[in-house]
């Protein structure tokens, strides 16, 4: 049976390569859109669902196996964005997941989401990402959560370290960052778990 992932973020730079990826591994990937949203970075053919993380309708994750929250407010947002898109948008998402019996919640977080700084330029986001996070693991899906480091727009390389040799002062490539969210929706080898994730 085709797994059916809705994927939030899908136009985005590491959503539209999950998309990809996705296609690639058989899965049927439904691109969660709001209206204005630029859907021609997605692959040909791709089912489309409207939605937007800032006031989300019931029924968004209806006939879906798999959630996969690739969504940022992006770095030129203010905080208030950060916080209805990264935070409440993802929260919520995941409370629609829950309603609609999906298998699994997959969560593009961030390093230092486990402990954000205090005083620094990612505080407001890391927050914002910690609090999703956490709303994730309490809510009794079965989930996994990535946390790259900073994130570049290199091409693929399949040599990615997850976990505790992590060096957050490295790279990710996107492509290797959506190869793992893949892998996590599709196959559910990293189901409970939190990493950390670089490219080697």
């Amino acid at each position: 049976m085709t797994v059916k992932v809705l994927v939030a973020g899908a136009t985005g730079k590491t959503g539209r390569l999950l998309v990809s990826e996705l296609k690639d591994r058989g899965a049927s990937p439904i691109a969660l859109v709001r209206d204005g949203s630029d859907t021609t970075v997605l692959p040909e053919g791709t089912e489309q669902r409207k939605g937007d993380l800032t006031k989300l309708q019931a029924g968004v994750c209806d006939h879906v196996d798999v959630v996969v929250f690739a969504a940022g407010s992006g770095g030129h947002t203010g905080p208030e964005m950060t916080e209805k898109v990264d935070r409440d948008g993802a929260q919520h998402l995941v409370d629609l997941a829950k309603e609609a019996g999906v298998e699994r919640f997959v969560m593009l977080s961030s390093v230092g989401a486990d402990n954000p700084p205090e005083d620094h330029e990612m505080t407001h986001y890391l927050k914002a990402k910690q609090a999703a996070d956490a709303h994730l693991q309490a809510s009794g899906l079965t989930y996994s959560i990535l946390r790259p480091v900073a994130l570049t727009d290199d091409p693929k390389t399949d040599a990615v370290t997850l976990g505790a040799d992590v060096d957050q002062g490295a790279r990710a490539h996107r492509a290797d960052v959506a190869a793992v969210l893949a892998e996590a929706a599709v196959t559910g080898r990293h189901d409970g778990k939190v990493q950390e994730m670089q490219t080697a």
